[in-house]
């Protein structure tokens, strides 16, 4: 075997917010991407709207920048768990790995997560402290921490002895101590050149390349994204594309792309481990092989972790379908997801059998809130119901998904934070107390007691906690518990909601409805104060008589009303509550919208319910 030593390919993996794409920004501009002198945005890596919202990454992203002859392909990676699907085809692609560690926060859940994809993908690693300059900053101590999880995660002796830089990526600066002053991103990149060995290839072999990504092209059709594994790619050759059953497709490439900087630029060759774009069909999936047609060999597929979670997609059946949304028909809507399950490769979709609702799978709540939202601003309208674990079973034995959750938050709300989490069958492990006035709380929870719990913990932190998971494994179910004490105000007829019924209502609970906002029967208008639902009418009216002044008791002070987000709303849904998501809108509604009928189905449930006396 040998190494390319022109290439390096390297991901940068970390946290969340713990500075991955402002660290590029900074290579960006050391290694003279964009011409000197020339500005450009922040968080540049960041390129869809959402991701540039949210402050976060989504999904893995590619770059190119050269440094002393060397040509480095970039992979910004998510640091959420949810989107563990992109962390692991990024690793795919790259022989090693820039671990970024904020310098006061230490390493966090999912710092966990993404090193422990990189060591059972035997990469090597470089480890940079970052945000040196945090007047909280403890690097010695973080280093520490560093070690301590090289550790427990089972680190050989080669990726223990990792090498350790400090820096201050937005200042694009990087240092062999914390007290050394700094320069710029030499060091950084020296030490990918240094530490970071370049790809290996077997000259005697044939080309070979798995596809770890797609990407589309309005001219080009679908595009694989992938590491030429061994032998050297041209443009236009014929080859052959080996599926996931191992059945040969013939492909011709019509253009070969590599990376400069963000952008591609059409190549006549590439040679071994070099990151290409190639195009030439439109039938490629992610895990595909693409080699030649003399040795049509395949490359072992991507593995990821199975789905979590799942969900109901389904058409929008309520009155107002079809009003504020372009694309509502089931047949769109299966095709989005299904090219969704294409490109993320944790993502995974069944038919409901009745053409019209969809089953989707994932890692996490949130990744299915970040794949509703784009779908929300791409014209779609749809019903989506409560995300619920997926349960095993093994030796007659049901397991369920339990998370390893660290909750940061003030000492005076422990207490609460605790009885809560203990009332979610959660488990505490670890607590420690460093007498700074915050606590750091470890706790096994079972992955149903974090649905819908965010929000509840900001509210009891007064928003001041910070929580982080990852999923630790299966363990036999803990039992069942409520999730949510409170019942809903279901509207029970068609309308325009009034000012002087949402005053009325407002003693029984905490309204989600404004005056002049559309309801139909179903509709779910408030949260009610007890742990039961209520059917109620928003759009009464007050009776106007000869005996009243005019103007006199017209006007009512309403409290306002808080903004249904769509987090808030897939974590408020009860099981019989379904979500109705438009362009413009995010209400709630019972999957049953007639009052009849629910009170029908009750009343049946009621009575073969053991102890009714029947």
């Amino acid at each position: 075997m040998q190494h390319n030593e022109s290439i390096r390919n390297i991901a940068i993996i970390a946290h969340v917010d713990h500075g991955k794409t402002t660290l590029v920004d900074a290579v960006f501009r050391l290694s003279g991407v964009f011409g000197a002198g020339r500005a450009f945005d922040e968080r540049i890596m960041d390129s869809n709207e959402l991701e540039r919202e949210r402050g976060i990454t989504i999904s893995a992203k590619n770059c190119a920048v050269f440094w002393k002859g060397v040509k480095i392909n970039i992979l910004d990676t998510p640091g959420h768990a949810d989107f563990g699907g992109e962390v692991e085809r990024a690793l795919s692609m790259v022989d090693g790995a820039i671990l970024l560690v904020d310098a006061a926060e230490g390493p966090l859940p999912q710092t966990r997560f993404v090193l422990r994809k990189t060591l059972e993908a035997g990469l090597r690693i470089l480890v940079v402290i970052n945000k040196i300059d945090r007047k909280d900053a403890r690097p010695a101590e973080v280093l520490n921490e560093i070690y301590d999880l090289f550790i427990d995660l089972g680190a050989n002796e080669e990726q223990i002895e990792f090498p350790v830089l400090y820096a201050v990526g937005r200042e694009g600066l990087a240092m062999r101590s914390p007290e050394e002053p700094g320069k710029d991103l030499s060091l950084l990149l020296d030490a990918v050149l240094e530490e970071i060995p370049g790809p290996e290839y077997d000259p005697a072999e044939p080309f070979r390349m798995l596809v770890s990504d797609l990407d589309y092209s309005d001219y080009l059709g679908r595009l694989a994204v992938g590491k030429v594994r061994h032998g050297t790619v041209r443009a236009r050759d014929s080859l052959v594309r080996i599926d996931g059953g191992g059945d040969g497709h013939p492909m011709k490439i019509v253009k070969l792309q590599v990376y400069r900087g963000m952008r591609l630029e059409e190549a006549d060759e590439a040679p071994p481990g070099e990151i290409v774009v190639l195009s030439g069909t439109d039938d490629v999936c992610i895990g595909d092989t693409v080699c030649t047609r003399e040795a049509p060999r395949a490359l072992p597929r991507i593995r990821v972790d199975a789905p979590v979670v799942s969900m109901y997609f389904g058409i929008n059946t309520s009155p107002l379908a079809g009003q504020e949304g372009k694309i509502v028909r089931a047949g769109k809507i299966r095709e989005r997801l299904y090219r969704e399950s294409l490109r993320n490769v944790a993502v995974q979709v069944r038919d409901s059998g009745d053409g019209e609702s969809f089953m989707v799978m994932g890692r996490g709540e949130f990744q299915m809130a970040i794949l509703i939202e784009q779908m929300r601003r791409e014209g779609f309208e749809l019903g989506v119901g409560r995300p619920k674990v997926i349960l095993r079973e093994e030796n007659g034995r049901v397991l369920e998904p339990v998370e390893h959750l660290l909750a940061d938050c003030d000492e005076a709300f422990m207490g609460l934070v605790t009885e809560k989490l203990s009332m979610r069958k959660a488990r505490m492990t670890s607590l420690i107390n460093n007498g700074s006035g915050r606590v750091r709380l470890e706790f096994s929870v079972p992955s149903r007691g974090l649905i819908g719990f965010r929000d509840e913990f900001l509210t009891d932190t007064r928003g001041t906690g910070i929580m982080h998971s990852y999923l630790d494994g299966y363990e036999e179910y803990r039992g069942d518990f409520s999730a949510r004490f409170t019942g809903s105000l279901v509207a029970d007829r068609p309308g325009r909601a009034t000012a002087y019924a949402i005053y009325n209502l407002e003693p029984r609970g905490v309204m989600m409805t404004e005056p002049g906002d559309p309801v139909y029967e179903g509709l779910i208008v408030g949260e009610h104060n007890r742990d039961n639902d209520i059917d109620v009418n928003p759009t009464k009216e007050k009776k106007l008589t000869n005996l009243r002044a005019a103007g006199k008791d017209e006007n009512v002070i309403l409290t306002p009303v808080r903004p249904m987000t769509l987090e808030r709303a897939l974590q408020f849904a009860a099981d019989d509550e379904l979500v109705e998501v438009t362009p413009r809108s995010v209400r709630l509604r019972k999957a049953e919208l007639s009052a009849a009928k629910r009170r029908s189905a009750g009343g049946k449930k009621k009575a073969a319910s053991p102890g009714s006396g029947e």
